[in-house]
Parts: structure tokens; sequence; C-alpha cells
């Protein structure tokens, strides 16, 4: 099974919302208006990332707390860095 265009535009709107990616989420919605993907159903894709993203965010939030209530953040990862796979980025 593959995705037609229009799903594949309508999840993108709702990763780039959900990523904080202000130049993906133009362009999809660009992209979308193009191949005739209606407002309302670009608005829900939005809409959509949106609630993805203060789950997200949410849960973060409760992590950070917790961590907050901890006498320490634990041990750290052989080799230093936060064990995330980003290298040194972070």
């Amino acid at each position: 099974m593959s995705l037609d265009n229009r799903m594949t535009e309508l999840i993108a709107i709702g990763v780039s919302v959900g990523a904080n990616c202000q130049p993906c989420l133009e362009y999809h919605v660009a992209k979308a208006r193009e191949i005739g993907i209606s407002e309302q159903e670009i608005q829900e894709a939005i809409h959509v990332g949106q609630t993805v993203r203060k789950g997200a965010a949410y849960k973060m939030d409760q992590h950070i707390m917790a961590l907050r209530e901890k006498p320490s953040a634990g041990p750290q990862p052989a080799g230093g860095g936060c064990a995330c796979g980003c290298g040194d980025s972070c």
C-alpha cells in the first residue's frame, strides 16, 4: 500500500507542526493547496499536529519535574554525551 499525494501532504503538514519546522509547514501547506486540498482539511492536519506537539510537550514537562525531584539525574553514559545518538550536538 502506498499513500497518495493528498495523504502524504496532510501527514507532512501535521509532522511539520509537531516538529516546529516553519519552513516545512509553509512548503507543505503550499503544496497541499497546489494539489487541491481544501482549507478545512489543511486546518484539520494543523490541529492534529498541534495536539501531538502539546501532548509531547506535556509529557516532557512531567519528565522535567520528576528529574527536578530526584537528587541526581542518574549515571552518565560511557564516553560522555547524553546517549541520544546526536554526538556532541546536545
